[in-house]
């Protein structure tokens, strides 16, 4: 996911994206509990949108 991308979406965009990765998250996770996925790069770049997307939304709010 890119900045650029993200930076041209609404706040309230914003927020069901981070629902979506927030709930993502939660299963990679289990999966890698569980042991059903070894794919621990994926909880990496999940954790970095996330993050992403709250340092935009703290711009957007910010602007106003």
């Amino acid at each position: 996911m890119k900045a650029i991308d993200l930076r041209k979406k609404t706040v309230d965009e914003l927020g069901k994206e981070l629902i979506e990765l927030r709930k993502s998250q939660f299963n990679a996770k289990m999966q890698l509990t569980m042991q059903q996925s070894n794919k621990t790069d994926q909880l990496k770049k999940i954790r970095k949108d996330i993050t992403r997307i709250k340092h935009i939304m703290s711009e957007k709010v910010e602007a106003k």
